[in-house]
C-alpha cells in the first residue's frame, strides 16, 4: 500500500503534465514544453490562434497567427523562407530559453527567436495578435525578449508599429507572400519613409507604386479622413529611438487588418459578424490616381474627372503631344520661370494630397506666416504647408524641385491646403478677372435670367394644355378615338391602345412618372388597371419628322421578336399623340450602371459584364442576319440597352433605324443620325452606313463596358475620341489591365478580358472593310480558343482646334449637296 500510495501522485504529476504539454487551446508554452503539428494556442479572449498550416493546395507546412473567427486569414508566418515538408513540425522552448521550430531530419531548425534566458522562459499569444517570448517562468513576467510584431510579414494588426528601430538597427516593414500558396517574401513591400513627416510607401522592388502622403497630425494627407472610421486611432511617431506608424482600435471587439496582397495592393478590412467575411474598407487602387506619380511632376490628378490629370495652376504639360494622349508621366512645366527679385508669389490650392516630401525640409517651431517668408527667401523653394494640422497650424513644410504625386479630392477635409509658388505674371493671370471679363459675365447671366424666364413660362403654359387635354381625353375618351393613321394593315396584329387609357396609367403624363428623354421624346412608366408596368415613348411634336420615326419604330419592332430586342406591347395614334407602349425594364439603361456612382458600377462584376456583351451581340446578330428583315439600328449605345430584372441586355429605340434589303451592302443619306461617339467615322464624314456602322457602336460600347469610362468625343484640349485612344494605345503596349474599370479589380479570367478588348479594337478599326461582321464577333467572344488578328489603328475623327470643328459641322449643315444633322440623343433607360 506505502509503495502504491508513493507511485499514485507521480503517476498524476506526469500525466498532468503530458496533458498540459500536448494540449490545445492555452494561450501559452512553458520551458521544455512543446506544440506539435495539430496542437495550437489560443489567445486568451479565443481571438486569435497559433498552429501548424498549409497555403492552399501546396502541401507545405508553416508556423503561423491567424483569426479565430477565419482560420484562412493568415497574419503571420514564423518559417516563411523556410518549410516543412511534411507535419513533423514541433515549436519548443529549448533549454536556453530560445523558441524553436523543428522538425524532419530530426533536430533540423527551421526558424528560432534567436534568443536566450538564463532563468527560463515563457511564450505566450496576446489577445493582440502578438506572439511574445518573456524571461522567467509567469507568463506576464518582465519585458519581451522576443515578440512576432517586431518581424511582420504581410499584415499589420492594431498595436503594431512600422517603420524602423534605430536601437536595433530593424525596419518593420510589411512584405506580401510570393503567391497564393507560397509565403515566402514576394516583390512587393510596406514600408514607413521617415524622411520630412513620415509617409508609408509600396514599393515594387525597389520602384515606388503607392504613397500615403505624408502625417500631419491627423492622418495621412492621401487617404481619407479618418473620421470615416470612427473605430481607429492612428499615430506616427518619430524619435532618436524609432520612427513608426501604428493604429489602434477604440472597441475592443473591433478586429481589422491591414494588408499587402502579392500584386501589390493594400488593404484595410474589418470583420463583419453579420456577414461572417471581411469588409474591405479602403485600398489602395481604389482609383487611378493611386498609383505614385500618375500625373508626373508637378502634375494634380482628380479620379472624379474624365481626364484624370492636369497641371497646377502656371504650369504646362511638358510634352502636350504625349499630354493629349493621355500619356501623363511626363507631367508638367511652369509657364514663367522664377525670379526672386521680381515678386513671386503664391497661390493657395486646397484639399490636395500633399507632394512627396522626400525633398522636403520640416519647420518643426515654424507657424504658416513665417514660414511662408522663408520660403518666398529661398529662390530654391517652390511651395509650403502646415506640417500638423492638428496642433492650430503648428509647424511647417517647404518643398524645393518637382513636386511629385499630388491629386486633389473632391472634399476639402480629405486633403490639406498647399501655397504653391508662382511667377509674377502667373499670378495676375490667374488672378482677378478683368474688367471686359466682368461685363462678359453680366452680360451672360443677364441673358440666361430672360432664357430662363422664358422656358419657365413656355413650360406652364405647355404643361396647362397638356393637362386640359388629357383630363378632356379621360371625360370624354369618345372624342379622340385611336385612328391607324398610315399604319398598313400588316400590323393588325399589334394591339392599338386608346389615349385615355394611357393618359390614366401614366397619370396625365406627370413628371414624376417620367423616367427617360430621348432624341424624339419623353419616356413614361404607368401602370394599367390590371397591375401591368409599361414604358410609354411619348413622341415630341416639335419633331416635325417625328411621324416618320414612329412608323417605323412600329413596323420594325413589331415584327423584330428575341429575348436580347425590347418588346413592344401597342401603340397609339390620336388627340395629336403618337405613343409607343414597351415592356417595363425595372433596371433602366445600361449607361445608369457603367457610368452611374460607386454602388452601381459594383453590381456589374466581371461576369455580369460578359454576359451583357454576349446578350447585346446576340441581338445584333438577329437584327443583321437572323430576323424577316435585315435592320440597322444605327444608334447603338449604353443608353439604348436596357436590362430586366435579372440584368439582361436589351436593345432598345428603334427611331432611327433602316431595313436593308438581303443582298444590299450599304446606303446613303443625307440625314445623319446618331450620338456623338459612337458614329463610325465614315457615317459622320459622308453619310454612308452599313451593317459595319453598327459593328463600329458595338466595339465603343464594349470598350465602355470594359473601363468603365464614356468614349466622349471632344474637348478643348484634345479632340480625338479618348476611349478609342487610350484603348489602342494601351493594347500596343501591353498594358490592357489599366483600361480596367476600378471597380471590377483584376478578374480571375483575365484572358477573357483582354479577348474582349482586343474584339472591341477590331470592330472600331478605321476601315469598315476591317471590321468583323456581327456572326464573327460572336463567335470570337464564344470561342475561348480561337486566335484572333491584331487590331489596326481606330478611326476617329480628330480636328485640331476648336475653330476646326466647328467649321466642320458649319461645313456639314451648308453644303449644298446634302444636309447632314448630327442629332446629340440622351436616351435614359425605361
Amino acid at each position: 500500500m506505502r509503495k502504491s500510495s508513493t507511485i499514485l501522485p507521480y503517476c498524476l504529476v506526469v500525466s498532468l503534465f503530458v496533458l498540459v504539454s500536448s494540449s490545445s487551446g492555452t494561450d501559452t508554452i512553458q520551458q521544455l514544453q512543446n506544440i506539435s503539428d495539430g496542437q495550437t494556442l489560443v489567445s486568451a479572449g479565443g481571438i486569435f490562434v497559433l498552429g501548424f498550416f498549409s497555403p492552399g493546395d501546396s502541401g507545405k507546412r508553416y508556423l503561423g497567427i491567424w483569426f479565430a473567427v477565419s482560420n484562412t486569414t493568415i497574419v503571420w508566418v514564423a518559417n516563411r523562407d523556410k518549410p516543412l515538408n511534411d507535419s513533423s513540425g514541433i515549436l519548443r522552448i529549448d533549454t536556453s530559453g530560445n523558441l524553436v521550430l523543428t522538425g524532419n531530419p530530426p533536430n533540423t531548425i527551421f526558424w528560432s527567436t534567436g534568443q536566450t534566458s538564463s532563468v527560463g522562459a515563457t511564450a505566450r499569444l496576446l489577445d493582440s495578435g502578438n506572439f511574445v517570448l518573456r524571461e522567467g517562468s509567469s507568463p506576464t513576467a518582465g519585458d519581451f525578449l522576443w515578440q512576432s510584431f517586431d518581424h511582420p510579414t504581410d499584415t499589420m494588426l492594431a498595436g503594431m508599429k512600422i517603420g524602423p528601430d534605430y536601437r536595433t538597427e530593424r525596419d518593420r516593414n510589411l512584405t506580401a507572400w510570393r503567391n497564393a500558396t507560397d509565403p515566402s517574401p514576394g516583390r512587393f513591400t510596406y514600408k514607413l519613409d521617415p524622411r520630412g513627416m513620415g509617409q508609408p510607401f509600396v514599393l515594387d522592388n525597389t520602384r515606388v507604386i503607392f504613397r500615403s502622403g505624408p502625417w500631419n497630425g491627423i492622418q495621412f494627407s492621401g487617404t481619407p479622413s479618418m473620421k470615416t472610421y470612427p473605430r481607429f486611432r492612428s499615430t506616427v511617431v518619430q524619435n532618436q529611438d524609432e520612427a513608426y506608424y501604428q493604429f489602434m482600435v477604440t472597441q475592443p471587439a473591433t478586429l481589422t487588418r491591414l494588408m499587402i496582397d502579392n500584386s501589390g495592393k493594400l488593404t484595410r478590412s474589418l470583420w463583419d459578424g453579420e456577414k461572417l467575411d471581411w469588409l474591405e474598407l479602403w485600398r489602395s487602387d481604389r482609383d487611378r490616381c493611386g498609383e505614385y506619380a500618375y500625373c508626373g511632376p508637378n502634375g494634380v490628378c482628380n479620379s472624379d474627372a474624365s481626364l484624370a490629370c492636369n497641371c497646377l495652376p502656371g504650369f504646362r504639360a511638358r510634352n502636350q503631344e504625349q499630354w493629349d494622349f493621355q500619356n501623363w508621366s511626363g507631367g508638367c512645366v511652369r509657364n514663367t520661370s522664377l525670379n526672386c527679385t521680381d515678386g513671386d508669389g503664391f497661390r493657395l490650392e486646397r484639399g490636395m494630397k500633399l507632394p512627396d516630401t522626400v525633398n522636403s525640409t520640416v519647420h518643426v517651431e515654424m507657424n504658416l506666416d513665417k514660414c511662408r517668408e522663408s520660403c518666398w527667401r529661398n529662390c530654391s523653394c517652390v511651395a509650403y504647408a502646415s506640417a500638423n494640422t492638428s496642433g492650430g497650424e503648428s509647424g511647417c513644410i517647404t518643398w524645393i524641385g518637382d513636386l511629385i504625386d499630388m491629386r486633389t479630392f473632391g472634399e476639402v477635409e480629405d486633403g490639406q491646403n498647399i501655397y504653391i509658388r508662382l511667377a509674377k505674371a502667373d499670378l495676375e493671370i490667374l488672378g482677378k478677372p478683368s474688367k471686359k471679363k466682368h461685363e462678359t459675365i453680366i452680360a451672360i447671366t443677364v441673358g440666361l435670367a430672360l432664357v430662363l424666364l422664358f422656358l419657365v413660362l413656355w413650360g406652364y403654359c405647355s404643361w396647362r394644355k397638356r393637362n386640359q387635354n388629357a383630363e378632356a381625353i379621360i371625360e370624354d375618351g369618345s372624342r379622340h378615338q385611336t385612328v391607324n393613321n398610315g399604319l398598313t394593315d400588316e400590323n393588325n396584329d399589334l394591339p392599338l391602345f386608346d389615349l385615355g387609357t394611357i393618359a390614366l396609367a401614366t397619370n396625365k403624363f406627370a413628371d414624376s412618372h417620367k423616367i427617360g428623354k430621348g432624341g424624339f421624346g419623353c419616356v413614361y412608366k404607368g401602370q394599367f388597371a390590371d397591375g401591368q408596368e409599361v414604358a410609354v415613348k411619348r413622341l415630341s411634336l416639335k419633331y416635325g419628322e417625328g411621324i416618320e420615326e414612329f412608323k417605323t419604330e412600329v413596323r420594325l419592332i413589331a415584327k423584330l421578336q428575341h429575348r436580347n430586342l425590347v418588346r413592344l406591347l401597342g401603340c397609339c395614334i390620336g388627340g395629336g399623340e403618337r405613343l409607343l407602349v414597351y415592356e417595363y425594364m425595372p433596371n433602366s439603361s445600361l449607361d445608369a450602371f457603367i457610368f452611374g456612382d460607386v454602388q452601381k458600377r459594383r453590381l456589374l462584376d466581371w461576369e455580369k459584364r460578359l454576359d451583357i456583351i454576349l446578350g447585346i451581340a446576340r441581338g445584333l446578330l438577329y437584327l443583321h442576319q437572323d430576323s424577316r428583315l435585315r435592320v440597322i439600328h444605327r444608334d447603338l449605345k449604353a443608353a439604348n440597352i436596357l436590362l430586366d430584372e435579372a440584368m439582361n441586355p436589351k436593345i432598345s429605340d428603334f427611331g432611327t433605324a433602316r431595313i436593308f434589303e438581303r443582298n444590299q451592302m450599304e446606303d446613303n443619306t443625307v440625314k445623319i443620325v446618331g450620338t456623338i461617339g459612337y458614329m463610325s467615322p465614315e457615317y459622320i464624314m459622308s453619310g454612308k452606313f452599313s451593317e459595319k456602322s453598327d459593328i463600329f457602336s458595338f466595339g465603343v460600347l464594349v470598350l465602355e463596358i470594359i473601363s468603365g469610362r464614356k468614349n466622349q468625343w471632344v474637348s478643348q484640349k484634345n479632340f480625338h475620341m479618348k476611349l478609342l485612344a487610350n484603348a489602342w494605345r494601351l493594347c500596343t503596349e501591353n498594358q490592357s489591365d489599366r483600361l480596367l474599370d476600378d471597380m471590377l479589380g483584376l478578374p480571375s479570367q483575365f484572358s477573357d478580358v483582354l479577348r474582349c478588348i482586343q474584339v472591341g479594337l477590331l470592330c472600331v478599326q478605321e476601315s469598315p472593310d476591317d471590321r468583323p461582321t456581327i456572326q464573327e464577333v460572336v463567335l470570337m467572344l464564344a470561342n475561348r480558343t480561337s486566335v484572333l488578328p491584331q487590331p489596326e489603328k481606330p478611326g476617329f475623327f480628330k480636328p485640331t482646334t476648336i475653330v476646326a470643328a466647328a467649321q466642320w459641322f458649319a461645313d456639314s449643315c451648308s453644303s449644298s449637296s446634302s444636309v447632314n444633322v448630327i442629332t446629340l440623343t440622351n436616351v435614359e433607360g425605361r
